[in-house]
């Protein structure tokens, strides 16, 4: 399944020469990324469901059969593993490595999150826990898993890398962006009951390490 945003760059063109290939298409305008994601998680029909975002790309060629087979495990409700952050420009440059590491519950406080994009979900617990909150701009994604995680689901970890991502989301694109990413994941934390200011201090410092383990 692919959901465009209506694009008129020459995508459509491009997933019109492989349609065959692409179970659903759906192109047309959005009320942002998150809107998008919702509209793919209403129109999925398989029992998992994740996401390949714009210019993002999977590590390898065995990513989508090692989920496969961790899902296996009826218990499993999601599966999460690494991302690398490249270069826009070197793409087999990695400017950050974001190393999901084993989920503990109690990680949540101290403002651990799994790498969303290597985050696949059981479709049953999107429809039981709900998807993503368009109200959050740049957040969204923090504050879904803090509702799934924070509400018990059962999740596995695979330690490698999954995902590769270019440089320059949302979220890092300003200082304006970044200020309004702290908020919306304050936000995020206090709706869930999670933590506080001293958590997101703890989320944001823990990236540092992240460019370290890249270079």
């Amino acid at each position: 399944m692919v959901i465009d945003g209506g694009s008129t760059d020459g995508t459509l063109d491009v997933l019109h020469a492989h349609r065959n290939q692409i179970d659903v298409l759906v192109s047309e305008p959005d009320r942002g990324i998150y809107d998008a994601l919702n509209k793919g998680i209403s129109r999925a029909r398989g029992d998992i469901v994740g996401f390949l975002h714009a210019d993002d790309v999977y590590a390898d060629r065995e990513v989508l059969s090692d989920i496969s087979s961790n899902f296996s495990n009826n218990r499993i409700d999601a599966v999460y593993g690494d991302l690398v952050y490249v270069d826009n420009l070197m793409p087999p440059r990695v400017i950050r490595y974001w190393k999901g590491g084993m989920y503990d519950p109690k990680k949540l406080a101290w403002g651990w999150m799994p790498p969303h994009p290597t985050f696949y979900v059981r479709r049953s617990v999107y429809k039981t826990l709900g998807a993503f909150d368009t109200s959050f701009k740049i957040a969204a994604d923090y504050d879904c898993m803090l509702r799934l995680l924070g509400r018990g689901i059962t999740v596995a970890y695979i330690p490698r890398v999954l995902v590769k991502m270019r440089w320059g989301g949302a979220s890092n694109r300003s200082l304006k962006n970044i200020i309004q990413k702290s908020r919306e994941d304050y936000r995020a934390l206090r709706a869930n009951a999670i933590g506080g200011l001293g958590t997101l201090i703890c989320k944001n410092l823990s990236k540092a390490p992240q460019f370290l383990l890249g270079r």
